[in-house]
């Protein structure tokens, strides 16, 4: 099913008839996790895990088979204020490393048996520096959703998307900033290694971006227009194609997180098909997932992004299909279930 975006208003409504999960495989997957040779809830979170993948997949006992990791690449003119400890010429950089197997989220993919591809995103035009102006035009921003759309493939039956771009957790915050509010130093964190004074200089440049919308109402085509960056706009655009297509997302961390919030301010329901793989060590990860009422899977004090704690995740999510179609029920194993 191919999934083309025209118009923010199409995407407005989109977002407004998400596909729901399928009720009747949800209640026989329960109904299964209830019958297994272990007590009731034994298993915790991979019984909830099973049974939100039976939803998605409408069976009782869903399967992965072609698991993809999507890497999308983006360049920020904000970096350029010095937000970032790296400059921009690292993106493209990384790019050929992800490209030549050698950066951590080829390792993980490889233990994992997950398909990885990296899409770079106009990387020789970086968005406009958001302090001063929108990052984007709406039509750049419809464009770069629509190359996360394209980007899932015929066969996939679970998405991690990934990003890489210098600059881009402060495109993370700003957008957090604008969907749930606080202040600008709630939201900004080392990023890739920001000292003290720097984290305060990036917060005052989140700030300066925030103040130039002050009460301003925007929809999540302008909300990423305003703050986002191609990579932030393709993963909320692949993450929305998925759900018309009902395909499970495995989100990684703070940036993946915060790519959704324009499409979660217009229809909450949109983590409905997702999992939030671990907890970043960014600070206002946390606060997202508070304001959004999810848990992650993991806590192992990562934030290197590139999809990589999703993909560290994607093997508790194994172990859920495993226990949950392969344990024996009380009958099948001729254990009394009391």
């Amino acid at each position: 099913m191919n999934i083309t975006y025209q118009n923010p208003a199409q995407i407005t409504k989109l977002l407004a008839d998400l596909p729901a999960p399928d009720q009747n495989a949800i209640d026989k997957a329960r109904a299964r996790q209830a019958q297994l040779t272990k007590p009731a809830g034994a298993l915790g979170r991979l019984e909830d895990l099973a049974i939100w993948l039976a939803g998605w997949q409408g069976c009782e006992k869903p399967a992965i088979t072609a698991p993809h990791c999507i890497i999308f690449a983006g360049n920020h003119g904000v970096a350029g204020r010095g937000v970032s400890a790296f400059p921009s010429a690292v993106t493209a950089q990384m790019v050929a490393n992800f490209q030549h197997g050698g950066a951590a989220i080829n390792q993980l993919c490889a233990l994992a048996g997950i398909a990885l591809d990296v899409r770079a995103l106009e990387l020789d035009r970086p968005t406009q520096d958001f302090t001063t102006a929108p990052a984007m035009r709406l039509d750049e921003v419809i464009s770069a959703m629509q190359s996360g759309a394209d980007a899932i493939p015929a066969d996939a039956d679970l998405l991690i998307p990934g990003e890489m771009g210098i600059g881009n957790t402060t495109a993370a915050a700003a957008l957090a900033l604008a969907v749930l509010g606080g202040a600008a130093h709630d939201w900004a964190g080392a990023g890739t290694g920001l000292d003290d004074a720097g984290i305060e200089h990036k917060a005052a440049t989140i700030a300066a971006a925030i103040k130039r919308n002050d009460g301003k109402a925007l929809d999540a085509v302008e909300m990423l227009a305003e703050y986002g960056g191609r990579e932030v706009a393709a993963i909320a655009g692949m993450v929305l194609a998925a759900r018309v297509r009902r395909i499970p997302v495995l989100l990684d961390g703070y940036i993946s997180t915060a790519a959704i919030l324009p499409l979660w301010q217009s229809n909450p329901a949109i983590f409905d098909h997702c999992q939030i793989s671990h907890y970043s060590k960014e600070p206002g990860h946390r606060r997202i997932l508070e304001a959004v009422k999810m848990r992650a899977l993991l806590d192992l004090d990562m934030r290197l992004g590139e999809g990589s704690g999703a993909a560290v995740a994607f093997s508790i999510v194994k172990a859920a299909l495993a226990t949950h179609n392969g344990m024996a029920t009380f009958a099948e194993a001729g254990v009394d279930d009391g």
